[in-house]
């Protein structure tokens, strides 16, 4: 699953970076090494969609959403389609204002649009942005505004410690269109299902079927953001119809797939 630990690809990256923030072209498939920063920061696909994954999980960031990573957390990028990164790092006192974890958030609009002119225009080939430092401060902190009041988004996945969860993860996300039952899946790792749901619910928070359900969205941005159409993703993460796709993608993301490819692709067309 594209979502999963990988072989690294050899990066093909172009950047620009600067003290508080920086952009980076990233063709698609390709990785980053694990790295952590003095400083907490902001990531955010103007195209494409990136993965983020720490120890304690992986953050799903399409273009309605923004990433946050704290200081101090080891981390890696994987760019899904061909991606335009942008970073923003916080200055402590702004930082103190997130989460002490990774988190993901809606990209309102403003959100959207500050952060875009905290990172640059679209011609690459053109210096870093020109605002001074009270300038970018003040809109820094109306990013960070923006954020909080925007409710944390279900695209974060949880890294369980068990185990028997871990190898139930990898078969989940190496086979994201198996419907195998629990009880199956908890022989092939040696447990039975009731320890599952226990463990499932004690580390994730969550039921079996709503794990599943998030691993298998998370894959299907992946793939939208990839090219396929609705139906080629629905029956490639594991439903038996586009209707129930449909629902379950707009219950987690908040649109259904269509529109949120259109919009992607949008998005895209104005840089």
């Amino acid at each position: 699953m594209p979502i999963g630990r990988q072989t690294f690809k050899p990066v093909t990256v172009t950047s620009r970076a600067w003290p508080s923030g920086g952009r980076h072209l990233w063709s698609s498939g390709a990785s980053s090494s694990m790295q952590s920063h003095e400083r907490g920061h902001l990531v955010y696909a103007a195209t494409g969609v990136l993965t983020v994954h720490t120890d304690l999980g992986t953050s799903v960031v399409p273009a309605n959403r923004i990433a946050w990573t704290p200081a101090g957390r080891p981390h890696w990028h994987r760019a899904h389609g061909d991606t335009d990164m942008r970073i923003i790092f916080l200055a402590s006192s702004l930082a103190r204002r997130m989460p002490d974890r990774p988190a993901v958030f809606l990209a309102t609009g403003l959100a959207r649009e500050v952060l875009l002119a905290l990172t640059g225009p679209h011609n690459y080939d053109r210096a870093a942005p020109s605002y001074g430092r009270s300038a970018r401060a003040r809109l820094t902190r109306v990013l960070v505004d923006e954020l909080r009041e925007a409710q944390e988004q279900p695209l974060y996945l949880p890294q369980p410690r068990d185990n028997r969860l871990q190898a139930l993860a990898r078969t989940l996300s190496g086979k994201p269109e198996d419907n195998t039952s629990m009880d199956d899946l908890g022989k092939a790792v040696g447990a039975s299902s009731r320890t599952l749901s226990r463990l499932i619910r004690s580390e994730l928070g969550m039921t079996f079927y709503e794990w599943r359900t998030h691993l298998r969205i998370c894959h299907a941005l992946v793939l939208l953001a990839q090219g396929h159409d609705v139906t080629q993703t629905a029956y490639a993460c594991g439903w038996a119809n586009p209707s129930g796709f449909i629902a379950a993608f707009t219950g987690i993301v908040g649109s259904t797939p269509g529109r949120y490819q259109a919009c992607r692709q949008s998005a895209e067309r104005g840089f």
